[in-house]
């Protein structure tokens, strides 16, 4: 639908302020972080409160105008991607703190929330929350939700799911949910759990209960420095297999430790083929132990040299490397494109050796920055899109990346959602019964199938017809989409 008929159509329920209709300012919308495919949106819907939330839904119902929710616009995987004949309903004005409360160690909010600004809120209380991916400070709760977020600390704490406790989810039928319950016995089926991570399939969030934990006593970072991913790898495995269950552990290799010490100067050696920044956290006793064990395990399997941050100044300086290490890897290309996989911790050094080899076959660089504790990779693929064929020999490469998790026994999505990127691999991943089960949930709530079409799931026709291989061939859900 064209976007003076769908304004004339909104403004019958929705004040002027609510709508972006100009062209210019449309454009702003027309992709998330992943930006390898743009399509700007009919119009976009900024809701103020519930009741516009939820008249705006109606209109979509009885139009059957699809609806793409978003959040931040921070998102890896195009799943915030609009689609030409809908709206983007963003909740970015759906921003307050609701209700903080210290002795039950929660925090109500609204969707458009910023990830660290909770933590911000609660840090005189000696509270914060948790999940923390590395755009914290852009990201909002509402999309953390949608995509299931995770983050450097999601190996001990959780990812997303582990932190929310109740929502409040406004449905295209019309309907306003509560689900959870502040209990920890709550009846009934766990229909949190289905929401989180449902990509803005099953509804709107529009308030969601957080948890709230203290703040640690102590907590120190150690710096493992390798000569190989493998004995990076290795040493992963041997501190997960000790029991030891560190605040957070993540891995960086050549490429990527360069890019962040010209960026930031965390005082990463250049040389080495790869580090691993492991934060033990809780009282000081039990730290200063798992310390020397940490010490122990690195050295038994070939660190080459090993530096524990001296203070809380020198932590964050560590952590400051790895928090910006997206940003500065785009400095070495013009473009980059970021893969999200998981598997198995003892396939680390495997996997890690045939991504090498598959850079060197595309002569494409990879760079690679990681949550290790949990297998989550982030290979980053470093192209240039005004060079015709780029990104479409990127995309493959992406895909034989995935692929590969698949084929070690894990998955193509750790914490950023399929979207559109990984539509295609979900043919792999998933049987035709598995994706006709996600459809038939789906419809539960969304009969029309009108709250973010064409993402997350395929069909089975579109996989019928296309396999695996339609994501190489740049086939995506909307025709009309454009390419950078």
């Amino acid at each position: 639908m064209e976007t003076g008929k769908l304004e004339k159509i909104f403004l019958k329920a929705l004040p002027r302020r609510c709508l972006v209709s100009d062209r210019v300012a449309l454009r702003t919308y027309e992709c998330d972080g992943l930006s390898a495919y743009r399509q700007p949106p009919g119009l976009v819907v900024l809701p103020e409160n519930t009741e516009q939330v939820m008249a705006a839904l109606k209109i979509c119902r009885e139009n059957a105008i699809p609806v793409v929710g978003r959040g931040g616009g921070t998102g890896l995987s195009g799943g915030a991607l609009p689609h030409p004949d809908g709206i983007v309903l963003s909740l970015s004005k759906m921003n307050r703190m609701l209700e903080i409360d210290p002795e039950n160690r929660i925090a109500r909010v609204q969707p458009g929330v910023t990830n660290l600004s909770i933590s911000k809120a609660v840090e005189h209380l000696g509270l914060y929350y948790a999940p923390d991916p590395s755009s914290q400070i852009a990201c909002t709760i509402g999309g953390n939700i949608a995509e299931n977020a995770g983050g450097v600390h999601c190996l001990k704490y959780g990812l997303t799911v582990h932190n929310v406790i109740a929502l409040k989810v406004a449905t295209i039928e019309g309907d306003l949910l509560e689900i959870g319950d502040e209990s920890m016995t709550a009846p009934g089926f766990n229909l949190l759990s289905l929401m989180v991570g449902s990509e803005g399939m099953m509804g709107i969030v529009v308030e969601a209960t957080v948890k709230l934990l203290p703040v640690p006593e102590c907590a120190r970072v150690v710096m493992g420095i390798f000569e190989s991913v493998q004995d990076a790898g290795d040493s992963v495995a041997a501190v997960i297999a000790s029991g030891i269950i560190p605040a957070g552990i993540e891995m960086m290799d050549n490429p990527a430790i360069r890019a962040a010490e010209a960026f930031v100067n965390a005082g990463y050696p250049v040389d080495a083929r790869a580090i691993l920044l492991c934060e033990l956290d809780g009282i000081r006793e039990e730290v200063d132990q798992q310390i020397q064990a940490v010490d122990r395990l690195f050295r038994e399997n070939r660190a080459t040299d090993i530096r524990i941050a001296r203070d809380d100044h020198e932590r964050q300086l560590f952590w400051s490397g790895r928090k910006a290490a997206f940003p500065a890897v785009g400095r070495l290309s013009p473009d980059y494109y970021c893969i999200d996989g998981t598997i198995p911790r003892q396939a680390l050094g495997k996997v890690l050796t045939e991504i090498e080899r598959l850079s060197d076959e595309y002569g494409l660089r990879v760079a690679n920055v990681f949550h290790a504790g949990d297998g989550n990779l982030h290979p980053l693929i470093l192209y240039d899109a005004r060079e015709p064929g780029q990104l479409e020999k990127t995309i493959e490469l992406g895909s034989r990346i995935l692929n590969l998790c698949i084929g070690v026994g894990g998955t193509i999505t750790g914490e950023h959602g399929v979207g559109v990127e990984k539509i295609g691999e979900m043919c792999t991943q998933f049987t035709d019964d598995e994706r006709e089960l996600f459809h038939a949930v789906r419809k539960c709530l969304d009969p029309q199938s009108l709250l973010n079409p064409g993402k997350a799931i395929p069909t089975l026709a579109r996989c019928a017809e296309h396999g695996a291989m339609h994501v190489h061939e740049g086939q995506l859900p909307f025709p009309d989409i454009e390419r950078f």
